[in-house]
């Protein structure tokens, strides 16, 4: 359930201290002169949200995102000359999807990208390469490492930052809810590298009537819209969501272009949607459309409820895509690189009788 952390005495400082948290230094905002006399003191404002790190990317560290968004690559040498702006710090999305604008070159990213991590997300690194780092992406369950889904990215897309893991662990999140929003305000830190969309979750450290103050994974603070986010504690999570509530999240994204391996409002391949519009209601289901077919529960076509997932297979039986039942016989869904997001009948978009089932995960 969304809702508004306790403001606490502590608030008046700009500041939240969660239980076992470490205190926070912030802009100094309390009209009480003595406590801010006192606390401006004991800390040197920042302080306690630059990064700890040794400065390197090593075999078995934990790291974040600290780009927009990531693409894991199958190997360095994957990535073409049109896929350069997603390879940089900070990485430019706009420009690559301007390089992206011929079907024939979206559809050249098939077999050369994995997944996408977004802005903080924890990676486990597997190997490292040159300038290059094999991660294994915690929040994304598949069969192929048991740590998360792996591929390759460039290592300055990547921070170690223990003290960003604590916080993630202590303190609230706040969660994007929006396509895109902008970090405000930003304090402590020269460089974030990124802008923030949909499901990135950061740690909250303050909050006002209007926005929320969030750690950022390459040390220092920032603002965000508070309509923007959905905020939890710790260990919270949204409500149970029902059909109906998974399906108006997936149709913000209606006329968003496909893009081969994407999680993220910049674009979604079919199980990458299917995937992120879950995980924004809290429920983890595997990143690719195989395992997401081995999911929940199988219902049968006569049953069919809004949210569930709808299955299509070679005739070898290899799933090959999947999109979300929204009712009265129809689906939404991310088809190839040639469509964008979009609702159709499913009946008749499977010209090919190649529906093999449907899974329901809540």
């Amino acid at each position: 359930m969304r809702t508004k952390i306790a403001v606490s005495a502590a608030l008046g400082l700009g500041l939240v201290f969660g239980a076992g948290s470490p205190a926070l230094s912030s802009s100094l905002t309390s009209t009480d002169e003595e406590s801010a006399t006192d606390l401006e003191a004991a800390v040197v404002p920042g302080q306690e949200l630059e990064r700890i790190t040794d400065g390197t990317i090593e075999k078995g560290e934990t790291a974040y995102v600290d780009v927009t968004v990531a693409t894991l690559w199958t190997d360095p040498k994957a990535p073409r000359k049109v896929d350069k702006p997603a390879l940089g710090h900070p990485v430019d999305l706009d420009k690559w999807d301007k390089n992206l604008k011929k079907t024939d070159v979206r559809r050249g990213l098939t077999g050369k990208a994995e997944t996408q991590a977004a802005y903080g997300s924890e990676v486990t690194v597997l190997k490292t390469k040159g300038d290059w780092a094999k991660v294994a992406v915690k929040d994304q369950s598949t069969s192929k490492n048991k740590k998360g889904y792996p591929g390759w990215l460039p290592k300055k897309q990547l921070v170690e930052n223990d003290r960003f893991g604590q916080l993630k662990d202590d303190q609230p999140r706040a969660v994007v809810t929006e396509k895109k929003s902008e970090l405000e305000g930003i304090e402590f830190t020269k460089d974030t590298g990124a802008d923030v969309s949909f499901n990135v979750a950061l740690p909250l450290i303050a909050q006002d009537v209007d926005d929320v103050r969030v750690a950022l994974p390459g040390g220092g603070a920032a603002w965000i819209d508070f309509d923007d986010v959905a905020v939890y504690e710790s260990d919270g999570k949204p409500d149970k969501p029902s059909g109906a509530d998974l399906v108006k999240t997936a149709k913000q994204f209606d006329g968003l272009r496909y893009l081969w391996a994407g999680v993220s409002s910049y674009g979604f391949d079919c199980s990458g949607f299917t995937y992120s519009i879950y995980r924004a209601h809290g429920i983890d289901i595997p990143r690719d459309s195989g395992e997401q077919a081995t999911a929940g529960k199988k219902v049968s076509e006569g049953d069919l409820k809004a949210g569930d997932l709808l299955f299509f297979s070679t005739s070898s039986g290899t799933v090959h895509h999947v999109g979300m039942y929204v009712g009265d016989g129809k689906m939404i869904h991310s088809p190839n690189a040639s469509k964008d997001v979009y609702v159709t009948d499913w009946k008749s978009w499977d010209k090919g009788n190649e529906f093999s089932g449907a899974r329901r995960i809540i």
